[in-house]
C-alpha cells in the first residue's frame, strides 16, 4: 500500500501509537530539562516554582495545573478530547519516572548534552503529538479556545499566556535561564521537522478507488501534503504544541 492512503482502522492504530508514544517522550524530555538544569519551557518553570513552594513533586504539579486548566475550557466552548485527557494523566507520570530514572549531572560538560537532547526529544514528541490529531493538550486547549473567542493571533495570545505563567514560575523560584530561551528559539523549527517525518498517510476505504497524479503517478506523492497534514503543520507552525 503507497504511503500516502491507509486503511482507516490501520491509521486509527497508528494514531494511537503516535499519541502515546508523543506523550511519554513529552512528559521523558521535560525530565531531562529538569535534570539539566539550565532552565526549562514557561510552563514547567511554573510547575516546578509550585513545587518547590508545596513539596509536592514537579510531575504531580503538572497533573493538577493541567485538571485545572480543563475546566476553563467551557466556557470557551471547547471540548476536550482524548488528547488533552491522555496529556494531563500521562506526561507528568512519565516526567516523574524520567526524574527517578535519570540522575542528576555535575558540570556543563553533561548538562549541555542533556538539554539539548531534552529540546530535540520534546521536538520529536511534538511532531508525534500532532499527527496522532486528537486535539491540543489542556493548555494550548486553553490557547486555542481564547483565540477564536478574542479574534486574537495564536501567537499573541501564546506569548500572553507563557509570558504570564513565565513570570509566576520565576517568581515562585521556578528555573529560568538559557535552556528557556533554547526552547523558545528551537521548538518552532524542530516541531516542523518532525510533524513532516511523523506524518501519517490519509485515510483511504478499502476498495475506493484512487485519482492518478498530474503525471499518471499516486495523487500524494512525496512533497504534496493531504489537507489535513498542511493544517497541523499550520499548527505547529502557529505555535500548536501537545501541552
Amino acid at each position: 500500500m503507497p504511503r500516502s492512503a491507509a486503511r482507516p482502522g490501520t491509521r486509527f492504530v497508528r494514531r494511537l501509537v503516535h499519541l502515546y508514544a508523543g506523550l511519554v517522550l513529552y512528559g521523558f524530555s521535560c525530565a531531562l530539562m529538569v535534570r539539566a538544569g539550565l532552565g526549562l519551557a514557561p510552563w514547567d518553570v511554573l510547575h516546578q516554582g509550585v513545587s518547590r513552594h508545596t513539596g509536592v513533586s514537579i510531575g504531580v504539579v503538572s497533573i493538577v495545573v493541567g485538571a485545572l486548566v480543563l475546566p476553563l475550557w467551557w466556557p470557551l466552548r471547547q471540548r476536550p478530547g482524548l488528547g488533552a485527557v491522555s496529556n494531563v494523566l500521562l506526561v507528568g507520570s512519565v516526567m516523574d519516572a524520567g526524574l527517578w530514572l535519570v540522575p542528576a549531572p555535575h558540570g556543563l560538560a553533561l548538562r549541555v548534552p542533556l538539554l539539548a537532547a531534552g529540546v530535540v526529544l520534546n521536538g520529536l514528541a511534538t511532531g508525534l503529538y500532532i499527527s496522532a490529531s486528537f486535539g491540543p493538550g489542556p493548555r494550548d486547549g486553553l490557547m486555542t479556545g481564547l483565540h477564536l473567542r478574542t479574534g486574537r493571533s495564536i501567537r499573541l495570545v501564546r506569548s500572553v499566556i507563557e509570558v504570564g505563567v513565565l513570570v509566576a514560575g520565576v517568581a515562585l523560584g521556578g528555573s529560568f535561564g538559557v535552556g528557556t530561551v533554547l526552547y523558545a528559539l528551537a521548538i518552532g523549527p524542530l516541531a516542523q521537522l518532525f510533524l513532516r517525518a511523523c506524518a501519517l498517510p490519509a485515510p483511504v476505504a478499502a476498495g475506493t478507488p484512487r485519482a492518478a497524479g498530474p503525471s499518471g503517478g499516486p495523487p500524494d506523492g512525496p512533497g504534496r501534503a493531504e489537507p489535513r497534514e498542511a493544517g497541523q503543520a499550520a499548527g505547529a507552525a502557529g505555535g500548536i504544541l501537545p501541552r
